[in-house]
């Protein structure tokens, strides 16, 4: 059952990718309609079967490192897989009718969605350092593509930005996994893992360790290295934005975060962990500055990523040196901070899109009036900015809580001033966007009414962030689950 499960998670995306390559846009969309419904069964099959037995490795084909391809099962993979399995389908939902078939350039969508796909679930269970690299480039690629697509200029431009950006810091990745190979002539993290515990070489490892750090980091966008994300993720279709948003960008912390929990916490220093954190808060701070100065609508919600990416990096100093039930709490938290924010960013980039179709522009001031006419995409979008504000029952609330937590328990109080901060200006920005939308600038409808569809799918989404808050505990119970060193 395991072998079916695997095998439908990391090789039934790149068949649909093959096979929306070859049909047009309808045809396309009836492909991916299955596919999704085939991978969400299959992601909901290994989260449920590792909430009752456990997490565990898989040898793809049987062959054991370092010739053969670990894969690391464990509770918080299994989360990843079924949150992109959630949002994904969202995202593929909406752009089945929000992206028109008449052009014929959205018919690639359906082969670098699916692309994008298997690349994301390479990466959530991944387990040696090669392959990650490999599901991050697959993840990159299909992604500046996604934000190509339909060949604009301002588009190219942001593509070309991103593409430079991702292989520079999949370059300096890639140098950390060659040196750490040519010292411990293994690419599996749980071998590197067991050697360095026993005493091997800790010292050389820390210019690697950086080095893959760094590159990571570029191509998650903290703070200052962000300025390629704004112009990708505003430009992009809708759709593509909430999926870059959501999940593209999570892909390559996940990565940093098991490198550093699993090698870091040992090698790295204060003045390093602290440092990341700092970065981070700044990214809270400025991110959330430049979204309220914002005057186009996507350009809000991008900067606002970039903002609630900074959280993420408190992992850092919140999980060094500190007691194992606070590092657990921390990292509870920014798994929380993860879950939630995917959630609420798709719905607010899916509701965005709504927004601006249906006043036929990209500029905040231009939704004067459309409250009236809107107001379900308009809810959808408060209801996510709700999650990013951090206000009770929502998830976002919940994983603020566990790092305020954390954050008093380890002595480290200074980061409650980023959280606090961090929640009013996120409050700024989305109650900006609600005060044009209330003003009253005619008496006509001269709006557009897009499908009830289009609707809908942003307002689960948001209702999923927002309830995620009320059910964390057993998310969280599942989470925590690790592989327990045997393989299958």
């Amino acid at each position: 059952m395991t072998l079916w499960l695997m095998a439908g998670l990391l090789f039934t995306p790149l068949a649909w990718a093959v096979l929306t390559l070859l049909l047009d846009f309808s045809k396309g969309r009836v492909v991916t309609w299955l596919g999704i419904l085939v991978q969400v069964l299959v992601s909901l099959g290994l989260w449920a079967a590792v909430a009752s037995d456990g997490g565990f490795l898989y040898l793809l084909g049987g062959w054991q490192a370092p010739l053969g391809i670990e894969l690391r099962v464990d509770g918080l993979a299994v989360t990843f897989v079924l949150l992109t399995a959630l949002v994904a389908a969202a995202c593929g939902w909406h752009a089945s009718i929000y992206l028109d078939p008449g052009k014929p350039w959205h018919r690639y969508f359906w082969p670098l969605f699916w692309f994008l796909w298997a690349g994301l679930n390479a990466v959530w269970l991944g387990g040696d350092l090669f392959n990650l690299y490999v599901g991050l480039e697959l993840i990159s690629l299909a992604a500046v593509g996604l934000v190509a697509l339909g060949g604009q200029a301002d588009a190219l431009r942001a593509a070309i930005r991103y593409l430079m950006a991702a292989l520079l810091g999949s370059l300096a990745y890639l140098l950390g996994v060659a040196l750490i190979y040519g010292q411990f002539g293994t690419l599996s993290l749980a071998g590197v893992t067991d050697l360095v515990s026993n005493g091997g070489a800790q010292s050389n490892l820390t210019f690697p360790l950086i080095l893959m750090l760094l590159g990571l980091a570029l191509k998650t966008a903290l703070f200052p290295m962000h300025g390629w994300l704004p112009p990708a993720h505003g430009i992009a279709k809708s759709p593509v934005s909430a999926l870059l948003s959501a999940l593209v960008v999570k892909a390559s912390f996940y990565i940093a975060a098991r490198l550093w929990l699993d090698l870091g916490g040992d090698l790295g220093g204060y003045a390093l962990a602290q440092l990341i954190g700092v970065l981070g808060s700044l990214a809270v701070i400025w991110g959330s500055w430049l979204a309220f100065r914002q005057a186009k609508l996507k350009q809000v919600v991008a900067y606002s990523s970039v903002a609630q990416i900074g959280y993420l990096f408190l992992l850092f100093p919140l999980t060094w040196g500190v007691t194992d039930a606070i590092s657990q709490q921390a990292q509870q938290g920014i798994t929380l901070q993860v879950v939630s924010h995917a959630l609420a960013k798709a719905a607010m980039f899916l509701a965005a899109g709504n927004l601006i179709m249906s006043v036929g522009s990209n500029r905040v001031d231009a939704l004067a009036g459309v409250s009236r006419f809107l107001p379900f995409s308009l809810f959808s979008f408060g209801l996510a900015g709700v999650s990013l504000m951090g206000l009770p029952p929502t998830g976002g609330f919940a994983a603020k809580w566990l790092l305020l937590q954390a954050s008093l328990a380890s002595g480290q109080w200074w980061w409650l001033g980023v959280l606090l901060a961090g929640g009013l200006l996120s409050a700024a920005y989305v109650f900006r966007v609600y005060r044009a939308s209330f003003i009253e600038a005619t008496d006509t409808d001269q709006f557009y009414h897009p499908s009830r569809s289009l609707e809908v799918i942003p307002m689960i989404l948001a209702l999923l962030s927002l309830g995620l808050g009320l059910v964390a505990e057993p998310v969280l119970s599942v989470m925590s689950l690790p592989f327990e060193g045997g393989s299958r």
